[in-house]
């Protein structure tokens, strides 16, 4: 067989040329533009003030710490029972997990301090939609997906080729919901409550916390239900908790630190559901259907521990 001819510096010349127009035609051929990324929750840039904004120097609670808890030893506790319980913000007790005002460390409400703790990571964030046990972690990504809802393609008039309204042309535009704080009118909060035998006292602890989230029928505006959206770790969101304060709308120079808050029982909650009593592990909703017996027997579930408790002394 004959050897194949060998090319030219003119065909190679040529080759290269074709080759570099052929990918030259590729690639704009094949580009595409990316589309933007949504901002799923949009929060406020935190500005510090360049000046002292207060008439005196505020600075305790920069260096505040939580006290570490007591330790208790398991064969300790002999009773143990979890509960978890709701806050309604919108109740006059809870008003403060509602100040909307900006401050040094960012908005003051209760849920954009979860937020940005969790941006920071300083805290982590567990999906509320696997279970309460903090198991399977949440980028700040997934709660806004979940915060922000989702976006809806709608038809709108086309002002530019029909700026008159008279042909009646339309386009395509998506709408997307957006994240309002003030949206988030609950927070459930689960918690242990512990006897031990060596000090013969009764413990609470606050093993986690979360935003419930209403949701609604778009087109009639009825309420379909809550859901929890992410837990966040109770022992862990102390050391941050401790440096944001409490407002309190009778005397803005005692205000107590939000951990102050939750370690002395300061809120207003209802009870949903405890491990009292309940095998099939339900709240109290799924069982219970009116409001009003819910809340009794959540009442219940309390003053049940409480006795509990008396029981185990003996005089």
């Amino acid at each position: 067989t004959a050897a194949p001819a060998k090319k030219t510096t003119a065909q190679k010349t040529q080759a290269n040329v074709a080759d570099a127009k052929l990918a030259a035609a590729k690639q704009d051929t094949m580009v595409v533009q990316a589309p933007p990324k949504r901002d799923l929750i949009k929060m406020d840039t935190i500005r510090k003030s360049l000046r002292n904004d207060n008439a005196i120097e505020v600075n305790l609670v920069k260096d505040r710490t939580p006290l570490a808890y007591e330790h208790i030893r398991e064969d300790d506790a002999i009773y143990r029972e979890k509960v978890w319980r709701e806050i309604d913000i919108r109740e006059k007790i809870n008003l403060p997990f509602r100040y909307s005002a900006d401050d040094d460390n960012g908005n003051q409400r209760f849920i954009a301090i979860l937020l940005n703790t969790i941006k920071s990571g300083e805290v982590t964030a567990f999906d509320a939609s696997v279970d309460d046990r903090f198991t399977t972690p949440m980028t700040l990504d997934d709660i806004g997906s979940k915060l922000a809802g989702s976006c809806d393609t709608i038809m709108v008039p086309d002002m530019e080729k029909d700026p008159t309204l008279s042909k009646g042309i339309m386009k395509e535009s998506v709408v997307c919901e957006e994240f309002n704080m003030d949206d988030i009118t609950k927070f459930r909060i689960k918690e242990e409550w512990v006897f031990d035998k060596e000090s013969s006292r009764l413990y609470v602890r606050i093993l986690g916390i979360a935003p419930v989230k209403t949701f609604t029928d778009k087109n009639t505006g009825k309420e379909l239900g809550t859901a929890p959206i992410f837990w966040v770790y109770y022992p862990d969101m102390r050391p941050a908790l401790a440096k944001y304060e409490v407002y309190n709308g009778k005397n803005f120079g005692a205000r107590m630190s939000w951990e102050e808050l939750f370690e002395t029982r300061m809120f207003g909650s209802y009870i949903v559901k405890s491990t009292l009593d309940n095998p099939r592990d339900l709240y109290l909703k799924q069982y219970i259907k009116d409001s009003v017996l819910q809340l009794l027997e959540g009442e219940n579930v309390k003053n049940t521990i409480f006795n509990d408790e008396q029981d185990l002394w003996s005089y």
